[in-house]
């Protein structure tokens, strides 16, 4: 089931777009090709049943993830690959966790929405190198199946910075929530297969600074608000992060 706010034709257009021989082999495939109208009114979609990796599990591929992520930021973005896709979905992402942060009673609403606004301001202007992203990328958007790791959810499927498909390990190693050994393995992984989001060798922090505050600010404000008992992001952590920030 997809959200409301899905679009049919932009929806039409990532499942197509994860058929073609770019995309394929990284993406587990739908069972069908069009979305479909669920009794509720909203769309859905069909999917073959897979072993979905568990966030928090102590056994994480953090290596095979970094180099899937790398080919999937690498795919040629010719025209049948890329126009029918529309632009990455990280800054609507932050202005909606903006509104409903605005929507909160909790003592810090004053101070995040102060600093999703400076944020969102930062992420409509940022620099843009657009590659084919994933839109919305963490280890739970990952499958086992016997040819390894494949990707899941295509709803934020589209066309943007790359840097955004880091945001969230980038953030959470910086708050402290990730381990320093994941998140270099990672980003090792991913630079060794020639990912395209970071530069090869130095400092990868210019590229990944504004979509890592944006990452931690967003799950900051989901585990306060969307499912403040089950989000399974450590509040207490990430809310000290975004004071820092």
């Amino acid at each position: 089931m997809h959200h409301p706010r899905t679009d049919a034709a932009a929806l039409t257009a990532r499942l197509d777009a994860v058929a073609l021989p770019a995309l394929a082999p990284m993406w587990v495939q739908p069972v069908e090709r069009r979305p479909l109208p669920a009794p509720d009114g909203r769309l859905a979609s069909v999917w073959p049943r897979v072993e979905v990796l568990v966030e928090g599990a102590d056994d994480h591929p953090w290596a095979e993830a970094g180099r899937l992520l790398a080919a999937l930021h690498g795919a040629e973005p010719d025209g049948a690959l890329t126009k029918p896709l529309p632009a990455q979905g990280g800054p609507a992402r932050v202005e909606r966790a903006l509104t409903r942060m605005r929507a909160l009673d909790h003592p810090a609403r004053p101070a995040l929405v102060d600093l999703g606004g400076r944020l969102l301001a930062d992420a409509m202007t940022g620099p843009v190198r657009p590659t084919v992203v994933h839109g919305d990328w963490h280890l739970g958007q990952l499958a086992r199946t016997r040819d390894g790791l494949r990707l899941l959810d295509v709803d934020d499927l589209g066309v943007g910075d790359p840097a955004w498909d880091l945001s969230r390990p980038a953030g959470f190693w910086a708050a402290g929530v990730l381990d320093d050994a994941a998140w270099e393995t990672f980003l090792h992984a991913y630079r060794e297969a020639g990912g395209p989001a970071v530069p090869a060798h130095g400092d990868p922090w210019p590229h990944l600074d504004l979509p890592a505050r944006c990452a931690v600010f967003v799950a900051t404000v989901r585990a306060l608000t969307v499912q403040p008992a089950h989000s399974g992001d450590p509040a207490d952590a990430l809310l000290e992060a975004c004071a820092r920030m």
